[in-house]
């Protein structure tokens, strides 16, 4: 590592002896680095290592704008070296199995990594080998995605110069990150359109796999009104399944009352929503929920505690907590495992509760954002005194601007920000 950090570092090796912390934090992306943080601002005694195979850490809430042409892709970017706590121990490595029996951690390497206390937050799995033509097919001729760091720019590039016909938005069948980010990136394509005089040869459809256009109804309605006024179409219960690059064809799989049946829909632009898991390495380990595709860490939804190894916890998108899959769910998750995790080394009882607080600033075009806040009961849970199902100048300002800056400045610090969006608020007001 550069000497210009403090981060303690550990190079795995398949001849080094087993390797032992207090704590082993499997995963360097929002949720570990925050949770690490959270703990060691409680207890800088603690010993913390977070096992992270990748040099870089991004910041993805602004991959939207990067596919929009307003946010550069290099700006989402920093070392991880320089996100990590200075506190903790960084093993670069990527993480094969994992044996909570014995307490150990497995690298691909062969490492084994013992531990007393396991946190599991290693993020969500892009499965894009299960769209039939997708790898082949994304990054030319108009397809692409938000979702791949790679590809963001390459969505702006097609936008800007897109002469009409179909630009096609989708949404696929399973639990994704971000949950409003396929529609996002259609509204401001939507607005790139009219601004650049082919809106009117242009046909904008959302193909999604649900049955409704937003889980929470309030947000719904409020979506619904906006896609009557920007006249696009959507399409329920259409899960894209095949990319025929030659013929420029989406093949969905449709859900009817007379059972699924195949369609094809002509794109000219495609921005594909991945279906995504649990990483494998998970899927295939005791610590996955039992019997369910998706993979994901089976834990309390109140407590982040596994619900059979008790020094086990997660959080996150691998995590089974039943909320959207959102930087700032983690946000609020991370108190809670902190709170219980330092009980749990106490012996004390897990009174920490996660409420599922969600939010997701669903951008509706350039300079207008609804922040979508709310809880496991799809209540709303607004951090602003104002109606959260409008779309508003200052929410945009949030999304563009401050939400950035506190990620890298507060929460990756493990530190609480409430009081620095409601000063931003009011200095705007």
């Amino acid at each position: 590592m550069s000497s210009s950090t403090q981060v303690k570092s550990q190079e795995t090796s398949p001849n080094s002896n087993k390797l032992y912390h207090q704590i082993v934090v499997v995963g360097g992306g929002a949720g570990g680095i925050t949770v690490t943080a959270q703990l060691l601002n409680q207890n800088k005694n603690l010993d913390i290592a977070i096992i992270e195979p990748s040099d870089k850490h991004y910041y993805q809430p602004a991959w939207t704008l990067v596919g929009a042409g307003n946010y550069q892709i290099e700006d989402t970017e920093k070392n991880e070296k320089d996100c990590i706590p200075s506190a903790a121990t960084w093993i670069k490595a990527a993480v094969e199995q994992f044996d909570p029996e014995n307490n150990l951690v497995i690298t691909k390497t062969g490492q084994q990594v013992g531990y007393e206390y396991l946190i599991v937050c290693p993020g969500i799995q892009l499965d894009w080998h299960l769209i039939k033509g997708l790898k082949e097919a994304i990054g030319k001729d108009g397809v692409t995605s938000n979702y791949g760091k790679e590809y963001a720019p390459y969505t702006w590039e097609t936008i800007k110069n897109f002469q009409g016909g179909n630009a096609i938005f989708t949404y696929p069948a399973t639990p994704i990150k971000c949950a409003g980010a396929p529609q996002k990136i259609m509204y401001l394509a939507d607005d790139a359109f009219r601004k650049q005089k082919v809106r009117n040869q242009s046909n904008i459809i959302y193909c999604t796999a649900g049955a409704t256009i937003f889980a929470v109804p309030q947000y719904g309605k409020s979506l619904e009104k906006i896609i009557d006024r920007k006249n696009i179409q959507v399409k329920y219960q259409h899960n894209l399944k095949e990319i025929k690059a030659e013929s420029k064809e989406a093949i969905f799989a449709v859900t009817t009352e007379a059972g699924v049946k195949e369609v094809s829909i002509k794109y000219d632009l495609i921005h594909v929503t991945p279906p995504m898991s649990a990483p494998d390495f998970i899927k295939n380990s005791p610590l996955a929920v039992k019997d369910n595709s998706g993979g994901w860490v089976d834990v309390d939804k109140y407590t982040l505690q596994h619900n059979v190894f008790k020094n086990v916890f997660s959080l996150g998108d691998a995590s089974s907590l039943p909320t959207s899959k959102t930087a700032a769910a983690i946000r609020k998750e991370a108190p809670t495992l902190v709170e219980n995790l330092l009980s749990l080394m106490e012996s004390k009882e897990l009174n920490g509760k996660y409420n599922g607080y969600a939010c997701c600033p669903l951008v509706t075009g350039y300079g207008k954002t609804i922040m979508a806040e709310f809880d496991y009961e799809k209540n709303l849970t607004p951090s602003f005194p104002l109606d959260p199902t409008k779309e508003r100048y200052s929410m945009w300002l949030v999304k563009r601007y401050v939400l950035p800056w506190l990620y890298w400045n507060r929460m990756l610090k493990g530190k609480a920000f409430e009081g620095d969006m409601l000063k931003f608020l009011h200095s705007k007001s």
